[in-house]
């Protein structure tokens, strides 16, 4: 698989309170590691430090092709008590897709079942295609209707490098993965691998995915980053 993947688009600049580069040199980044394309999705409200939300309302203003790699925008949205969403659907709207990841800053565990549910209530907007790091154990998951979520609501699961690369902070890590990618496996989900990169030099750095899912046998056609025109598909992403 290695050097098949030609995206990355759960991506954190300065402008998320606590990440280290710029749009532009996160895209001269990727340009550098020969991706076609590259998504900055900064964290919505209950994160601290990050954007205040009008910022999403003016993304029009942000060039779509910088140092040669495609630009998409996307948010990674919190997951709230209740099944809502960290950011109004106002903003939303501006997007070209958004992320939906439970934050352990702004979500207290519920259990297994209750953050499934919250979860896959936030899966069911219209402008969620992604759920970012669904591997830690500390906020516990049900795989397995989490992935019949996903094939429902047409919502790919993330394989996070970072996760990977800090599994001794994510509890199981690794197994869930394990168990999540034999569930996407059998129900034919497709999987987003992403670097979740806070800083230019981590932009498209997939190494520890790749090799779990050269590891696994993983099927390509399920992972959405071989293609940058099948992940605009995926995102039903119209000509703008």
């Amino acid at each position: 698989m290695k050097n098949n993947l030609v995206l990355d688009i759960h991506t954190h600049t300065l402008a998320s309170g606590h990440a280290y580069g710029t749009i532009r040199e996160m895209a001269e980044a990727a340009g550098r590691k020969g991706l076609e394309l590259l998504g900055i999705s900064e964290h919505a409200p209950g994160i601290p430090g990050t954007v205040d939300p009008l910022y999403y309302s003016n993304l029009k203003v942000i060039p779509r092709q910088i140092c040669g790699v495609e630009i998409l925008h996307g948010c990674e949205i919190n997951v709230l008590h209740g099944g809502k969403l960290s950011l109004e659907q106002k903003y939303i709207d501006f997007l070209d897709y958004a992320i939906v990841g439970i934050h352990g800053l702004c979500y207290e565990n519920e259990g297994k079942e209750k953050n499934t549910a919250n979860l896959i209530a936030c899966m069911q907007n219209e402008k969620v295609f992604f759920v970012s790091h669904p591997d830690d154990d500390h906020m516990p998951l049900d795989y397995e209707l989490l992935v019949q979520a996903a094939k429902e609501y047409h919502v790919a699961l993330e394989v996070n490098n970072s996760s990977l690369h800090k599994q001794d902070r994510r509890l199981n890590c690794l197994a869930n993965y394990y168990t999540m990618l034999g569930l996407c496996r059998r129900y034919e989900v497709p999987i987003i691998v992403n670097s979740d990169a806070h800083d230019p030099g981590w932009v498209g750095e997939f190494s520890l995915a790749e090799d779990l899912l050269d590891q696994i046998g993983f099927d390509e056609s399920l992972i959405l980053n071989t293609s940058a025109d099948k992940l605009k598909e995926f995102i039903q992403l119209r000509e703008r």
